[in-house]
């Protein structure tokens, strides 16, 4: 079923109480929704997120894309905004956390939602998903091709740690998406994460797509690959059915 949306551009309260811009899209003909938490990738807050955001209203879900470079350039193009903060060496993984739960309040305090959060993300997304997902209390947790999650980054200005060592805490079922040409992630970092979450006995399935590579979701982008890419939304949303419908 597709449902009738709205999608607007709002202010939420992120880490430490600031008020930072997102973007809400919302089905308006259903009551009782899970909701979404949608974390841009390293290209920003862009136009290809927020129709990530209304695909998820269109099937039935409410979603949240916090501009996790508001702080830095309030105003500014996606491509300007990234820049700034990739030279400033990312978004710090402390702000991100808070911002998550600033996004994850926001939904849970919607009436007719059902107080049911996942979380997803893409790239740089992917990981800061699944840390989100070991952090804070959410319901489903969905890593699309996340990079540098079972391995780090040395190179400045970007310094990024990984992150697998805290798959012991990952609170909710965990749903991971690859590229099997894909390099960060590579199929071998992801089976490291494979295992580290076996050892932890946590719920998660991985799923890797032949002839896809990074960013296959991005239909905007030289690397998108249909087939994948729909296969993908399927197994997403069969996923959300039995996570935070």
């Amino acid at each position: 079923m597709t449902h009738n949306l709205r999608a607007d551009t709002i202010t939420i309260l992120g880490h430490g109480g600031d008020e930072i811009e997102a973007y809400l899209a919302i089905p308006t003909d259903a009551q009782a929704v899970g909701s979404m938490v949608v974390i841009h990738h390293m290209p920003g807050y862009d136009e290809g997120t927020k129709e990530i955001a209304r695909k998820f209203a269109a099937n039935g879900y409410a979603a949240l894309v916090p501009n996790l470079y508001y702080r830095e350039a309030p105003g500014a193009s996606p491509d300007d905004a990234a820049a700034t903060v990739r030279n400033a060496g990312g978004v710090p993984d402390e702000r991100l956390v808070g911002d998550v739960e600033g996004a994850m309040n926001h939904l849970k305090a919607l009436d007719f939602t059902n107080g049911q959060v996942g979380v997803i993300g893409y790239c740089s997304g992917g990981r800061q998903s699944f840390l989100s997902g070991c952090r804070l209390p959410l319901n489903a947790v969905i890593d699309c091709y996340g990079a540098f999650v079972a391995v780090g980054r040395d190179e400045p200005p970007m310094i990024v740690k990984p992150v697998i060592d805290e798959a012991g805490n990952l609170s909710a079922p965990l749903l991971g998406l690859f590229g099997a040409d894909d390099t960060f992630p590579s199929p071998e970092q992801n089976e490291a994460l494979a295992e580290a979450l076996k050892a932890a006995g946590k719920d998660f399935t991985f799923r890797t797509f032949d002839g896809a590579g990074h960013a296959f979701f991005a239909s905007d982008r030289p690397s998108y690959r249909p087939e994948a890419a729909v296969e993908g939304w399927e197994d997403i949303f069969t996923f959300l059915a039995r996570t935070i419908a």
